[in-house]
């Protein structure tokens, strides 16, 4: 389990297990994680930890707050990272393995290098229209078991093995898909809104992780709660809609 170590002047005063998924930094008493001093703002930062993944988010400190002696907005924690509050230093320690992880830039090129998908049978009219013009190969590629598909849609718990997947339904990328390969795909973009889905036993689930707007899941605006996703669910994160469903 990821962990920080609070210090003042290189003196340790306790260990903190981030045993929550959000976790609260600040000078007032409802923080999990009270510092006593005018430098630290009312709720300074917090830590969003999901799987073995940490998320650092300075929430509009007055102070800011400083990552190995940098100021940041935002930042994804790597083990032994130094940060500062203030007069205060929490080090966070995890020496789990990371889960692999897909950044905003690396789901951005991904969509950009891959071959837009195939028409899909839910809507039929729209998607050949949002998608450019495919190459030859693109409309040959197998997925012309497609069209059967929404018949099974509104299964509630489709099975483990199926391959969950992201449709964008708005914006640049219009109808291209990317897979849910890894344990935990970031979407959205930095200091706007910033939102990650994450592969666990119990299935898929989305987890709001930076930004003032929630990201919305079929019309209705999500917390900092994590919150299961269904076949064809709606998304909206950083102003682009997308659908979540999976292939069978």
């Amino acid at each position: 389990m990821a962990k920080l170590i609070l210090s003042l002047e290189g003196s340790v005063i306790r260990e903190i297990p981030l045993e929550k998924e959000r976790v609260t930094i600040g000078r007032k008493a409802q923080n999990d994680i009270q510092i006593e001093n005018l430098a630290v703002s009312s709720e300074h930062a917090c830590i969003v930890t999901i799987l073995n993944d940490s998320f650092l988010e300075d929430l509009g400190s007055t102070n800011g707050t400083l990552v190995n002696g940098n100021p940041i907005k935002k930042h994804i924690l790597q083990n032994n990272d130094l940060i500062e509050i203030g007069k205060y230093k929490l080090k966070f320690i995890n020496d789990g393995p990371v889960a692999a992880q897909t950044t905003v830039e690396d789901f951005e090129r991904t969509m950009v290098l891959r071959a837009p998908a195939t028409p899909r049978a839910v809507p039929p009219a729209p998607a050949p229209e949002a998608r450019p013009a495919p190459a030859a190969p693109v409309v040959a590629a197998p997925v012309a078991a497609a069209p059967p598909n929404p018949a099974a849609s509104p299964a509630p718990s489709p099975p483990a093995a199926q391959q969950a997947c992201i449709q964008i339904m708005s914006g640049p990328g219009v109808g291209r898909e990317l897979l849910l390969t890894k344990s935990l795909t970031t979407l959205g973009k930095p200091g706007v809104q910033v939102a990650v889905i994450t592969k666990r036993p119990q299935g898929y689930f989305i987890t709001h992780v930076e930004g003032a707007n929630f990201p919305v899941l079929n019309g209705r605006t999500l917390n900092n709660q994590a919150h299961a996703l269904g076949d064809h669910d709606l998304l909206e994160i950083a102003g682009v809609k997308m659908e979540f469903f999976f292939k069978k």
